[in-house]
């Protein structure tokens, strides 16, 4: 394993859930110091397309409701349950911070650019987090597709996900990955 703080904190980046979250909340500053570290991501042109809106508190409860709402309008009646309408607004109230991860496309360069350059913000974010001692993970429920009027998006705006964060005393664990071995082919 390496020696060097930041191949550490890439190496042992992992998803950390709401049933090991403790009851200490994910400060303001420290939500400030995440989202800075995503605001670093590479981007292409300079479009910087990641937007986040932020819920604590409240606005977790809020958030919850929401998510539970959609879920009962938009799942068919064959497939609707009350523990999973109940689950997704727990998952929200169980986080002690959520952020909506947010594309805001251009229009000046290809979709899948301005997505990947969300996605780096996500992991700039997901390292800083684990950084500071904050669990977090990266939830991509189907709901978000009906999410935008919630979030004010516009319409060159799209939800990509929210992530759930909160301070955890989960013990660090070896990475699960197969070896980089079986992923590369050299050509030299």
């Amino acid at each position: 394993m390496q020696e060097n703080e930041v191949l550490k904190n890439i190496q042992y980046r992992r998803a950390v859930f709401q049933a090991n979250y403790t009851d200490q909340e994910v400060s303001r500053e420290d939500i400030m110091t995440i989202l800075e570290a995503a605001n670093a991501a590479p981007t292409h042109k300079r479009t910087q397309p990641w937007r986040f809106v932020i819920f604590r508190n409240e606005g977790l409860i809020r958030l919850g409701d929401e998510l539970a709402r959609i879920y009962k309008s938009v799942t068919p009646a064959e497939k609707y349950t009350e523990v999973t309408e109940q689950n997704m607004a727990k998952k929200a109230t169980q986080s002690k911070a959520a952020l909506a991860i947010i594309v805001d496309y251009s229009g000046d360069l290809p979709e899948w650019e301005e997505l990947a350059a969300t996605a780096c913000a996500v992991e700039n974010m997901w390292l800083a987090s684990a950084s500071l001692g904050i669990g977090g993970y990266w939830a991509t429920p189907g709901l978000i597709n009906h999410i935008g009027p919630f979030l004010n998006l516009k319409e060159n705006q799209r939800c990509i996900g929210f992530f759930y964060m909160g301070h955890h005393d989960s013990e660090p664990r070896e990475p699960v990955r197969s070896p980089i071995e079986d992923k590369i082919r050299w050509e030299e």
